[in-house]
C-alpha cells in the first residue's frame, strides 16, 4: 500500500484507522469477524514511546463479537494490516493492545510542513466557516474591570481565536448592560459626589458606589457643567427613608435617592447618567484593547428597549400562551420548559425586568443568523442558564445552538495572602492594576492555565518572577533561546541553509530530537481539540511541555556543530519549534520575545 507521507498526529491517526479498517475487512472476508461487528476505531497517543507512537484497543473491543481472545484477535489483525511506508513496526502488548511504531521520516517531515505553513500551521477547516458568536466579559458598566473580569476576558478571547483557527467565522461581542437599577445607582452615586463638590455635606449612602472613579467622573461633570446640577442636601434628603447604618433599609434608601435625583434633575438626569456610562464604557474598552481583547460589536441593552425588541418579545410570549398575570406582574412559564420556577418579565410598575432584556438579546442573536452562540458568564450565573434556554424554546428557537460556559472567579494572592475585593465598596484590584504589576503576558497566560469551571489562584509573585517556575517565562524563554542561537550563528560567521537543512532531516536521530518532532506533529490536534472543547488550557499545557522538551534538548546537544548538514538540520528543527511556540502564544494573546 503506497501512501503519501503524513506529517501531523491527526493525519497519522486517520491513516492507522484506514489500515485497521482494511484489516477488519480482510478478517470478515475470511469469516474471522462477523459482518455486523462495526465500531469506531480508536487511536491514542502512546504515553511511553518505548511502547510505540500510537496504540489501539480495537482487538479488545471486537473480541466478544469475534468469540476470540483479544490477544489472538490482535495477532490476526496485525497479520492482516496492509503494508505502509509510514509504519516501521507493529507490536502487541498486554491483553491485546496494538502498538504502532512510526517510521522516522513520518515525523521528520513535520519540519518541512511547518516551514511551508508558517503562522497558519495547525489551522484547520473543521468549522466549515460556520458563523459563531462569542459574547464575553459583558461586565456591568458600573466601574472599572477588576481581576475577576480579567479571567473571562482572557478565556473568551482565547476561545474565540482558537475557534477561528479551526475554520469558524467568529463574531466577538460585548453586551453593555447599560439599563436597570444598578446603572441608576451609579448615576445617583456620581450626582451625590458632584453635590459634595458643590459644597453640600451629607452621609453618602451605604449602597452607593464608592470607588475613586466615582469622584473622578463627578469632578469632570463639575468641570463641564459647573453648578448646573447643584441642589441643596436638604432638598435631596427630605423625607428620604433612613439608611442601614441609621437603622433603616439601605435598598429603600438608595431607591428613594434615585427617585429624588430624577425628580430634581429632570431632563438633566440623562446627562448625569450618560456621563457615567460613557466614561466607564470608554475605560473598559481601552482596558480590554490594551489587554489584547477586541470586539466586533459593543451591543447596548438600552437599544433593545429603544428599538421595541423587548416589547415585541414579550408580546410573542404572550400570544403563544407562555405568560400569565400574578399580583399585577407578568410571569413567564419557564417551569414548563425545565426551569425550576416561573420568572417575572414585567414588574408590577410596568417596567420590564433584566430577564426580559436578556430574552430579547438572545432572540436578537438568533435572528442575526448565528449557527452557534457561546455565552461566557461568571459562575454565579449558573442558575440563569435554564431560564434563558426555556425562553428560547418558548419563542420557537433551537436552544441547542446556545452554549453557556461558566468561568469561576480568580482569587488573587500577594505574598501568600488573599486579596479581598468588593466592587460596591471600591476595594478591589482592577485589571489595569494587575496588568501594570505583572504584565499582559503573565496575566493572559495565567488566566487560561486551568479549565474555566475550576477555581484559580493567581499568584502575583510567581507571575512576576523570572524563573523556570513561572510557566509563561519558561515558554517565552524557549522562544528567546532559539533567537539567541541564531544570533550566535551570525557572531561565529556561520551560515544556515534551509534547503540543506530540509535535505538532512534524516540526521535528526537523537532521542531528544525524535521527541521534539513527535510533539510538534501534535500541535494541529491540540489546537483542534482545544477549539472544539473550548479548552485553551490544553494549549498552555502543550506549550509548557514543548518548552521542556526544547530546554532539555538545548542542554544536551550543540546546535552549531562543525558538520554543515547536521547543523542545518538542527537549526531547521529549532526554527520550526520557535514558529510553533510563537503561534501558540499568539493565540493566547501572549508575546514571543526574542530576548529575555
Amino acid at each position: 500500500m503506497v501512501v503519501s507521507v503524513n506529517t501531523n498526529s491527526q493525519q497519522m491517526k486517520r491513516h492507522l484507522q484506514q489500515l485497521i479498517s482494511s484489516a477488519i475487512t480482510t478478517l470478515r472476508q475470511n469469516s474471522l469477524l462477523p459482518a455486523e461487528a462495526e465500531l469506531v476505531i480508536q487511536i491514542e497517543n502512546s504515553r511511553d514511546t518505548t511502547h510505540g507512537d500510537f496504540a489501539s484497543n480495537i482487538a479488545l473491543l471486537l473480541a466478544k463479537a469475534a468469540h476470540r481472545k483479544p490477544r489472538e484477535l490482535a495477532m490476526e489483525l496485525v497479520n492482516a494490516l496492509p503494508a505502509s511506508e509510514l509504519v516501521d513496526k507493529v507490536e502487541i502488548a498486554g491483553p491485546g493492545f496494538i502498538n504502532f511504531f512510526m517510521a522516522a521520516a513520518t515525523f521528520q517531515n513535520v519540519v518541512r510542513k511547518i516551514m511551508e505553513a508558517g503562522e497558519a500551521y495547525g489551522h484547520s477547516t473543521i468549522g466549515n466557516n460556520k458563523r459563531v458568536q462569542v459574547e464575553f466579559v459583558s461586565a456591568n458598566p458600573t466601574g472599572p474591570l477588576h481581576v475577576g473580569h480579567g479571567r473571562g476576558a482572557a478565556y473568551g478571547a482565547a476561545v474565540a481565536d482558537l475557534l477561528a483557527t479551526a475554520g469558524f467565522q467568529v463574531h466577538r461581542e460585548y453586551y453593555v448592560n447599560d439599563a436597570g437599577r444598578q446603572m441608576n445607582i451609579l448615576a445617583t452615586s456620581i450626582w451625590l459626589r458632584y453635590l459634595e463638590r458643590c459644597g453640600e455635606q451629607f452621609t453618602f449612602p451605604d449602597n452607593g458606589y464608592k470607588g475613586k472613579y466615582i469622584h473622578d467622573i463627578a469632578a469632570r461633570l463639575n468641570h463641564e457643567y459647573k453648578s448646573r446640577f447643584c441642589h441643596s442636601a436638604a432638598a435631596v434628603f427630605d423625607n428620604i427613608p433612613a439608611d442601614e447604618p441609621a437603622g433603616g433599609d439601605k435598598e429603600q434608601h438608595i431607591d428613594a435617592l434615585i427617585a429624588r435625583s430624577r425628580e430634581l434633575l429632570g431632563v438633566d438626569y440623562e446627562r448625569v447618567f450618560q456621563a457615567g456610562l460613557n466614561h466607564i464604557v470608554a475605560d473598559i474598552r481601552e482596558d480590554l484593547e490594551q489587554f489584547g481583547v477586541v470586539y466586533e460589536t459593543w451591543f447596548s441593552e438600552r437599544s433593545l428597549t429603544a428599538s421595541g425588541t423587548v416589547e415585541k418579545v414579550i408580546s410573542r410570549l404572550g400570544k403563544s400562551g407562555h405568560l400569565y398575570d400574578k399580583k399585577g406582574a407578568l410571569w413567564f412559564r419557564s417551569s414548563a420548559f425545565g426551569d425550576e420556577k416561573d420568572r417575572v418579565v414585567v414588574r408590577e410598575n410596568g417596567q420590564p425586568t433584566y430577564f426580559a432584556s436578556d430574552i430579547a438579546y438572545h432572540a436578537d442573536k438568533m435572528e442575526r443568523g448565528f449557527e452557534r452562540i457561546i455565552d461566557i458568564w461568571g459562575a454565579d450565573h449558573h442558575g440563569y442558564v435554564p431560564r434563558i434556554r426555556a425562553a428560547l424554546n418558548a419563542l420557537g428557537y433551537d436552544s441547542d445552538k446556545l452554549d453557556v460556559l461558566l468561568v469561576q472567579f480568580a482569587n488573587l494572592y500577594r505574598n501568600g495572602q488573599r486579596v479581598q475585593m468588593s466592587t460596591r465598596s471600591g476595594s478591589f484590584v482592577t485589571l489595569r492594576e494587575l496588568r501594570e504589576e505583572v504584565g499582559n503576558d503573565a496575566a493572559r497566560f495565567f488566566y487560561v492555565m486551568r479549565k474555566c469551571e475550576q477555581h484559580m489562584d493567581f499568584d502575583l509573585e510567581l507571575a512576576k518572577s523570572q524563573s523556570n517556575d513561572n510557566p509563561v517565562y519558561y515558554v517565552q524563554y524557549a522562544h528567546a533561546r532559539v533567537c539567541s542561537v541564531m544570533h550566535q550563528l551570525e557572531e561565529k560567521r556561520l551560515s544556515y541553509d534551509q534547503t540543506a537543512g530540509l535535505n538532512h532531516l534524516n540526521l535528526l536521530t537523537e532521542i531528544h530530537e525524535q521527541k521534539l518532532l513527535r510533539n510538534l506533529s501534535r500541535y494541529p490536534e491540540i489546537l483542534e481539540t482545544a477549539a472544539l472543547n473550548h479548552e485553551p488550557h490544553l494549549l498552555t499545557h502543550y506549550l509548557r511541555e514543548l518548552a521542556t522538551d526544547f530546554h532539555t534538548y538545548y542542554n544536551a546537544h550543540q546546535f552549531l556543530v562543525d558538520s554543515p548538514g547536521l547543523r542545518d538540520a538542527r537549526l531547521s528543527l529549532i526554527l520550526v519549534l520557535r514558529q510553533v511556540i510563537a503561534n501558540g502564544l499568539g493565540l493566547l494573546g501572549v508575546s514571543a520575545p526574542e530576548s529575555m
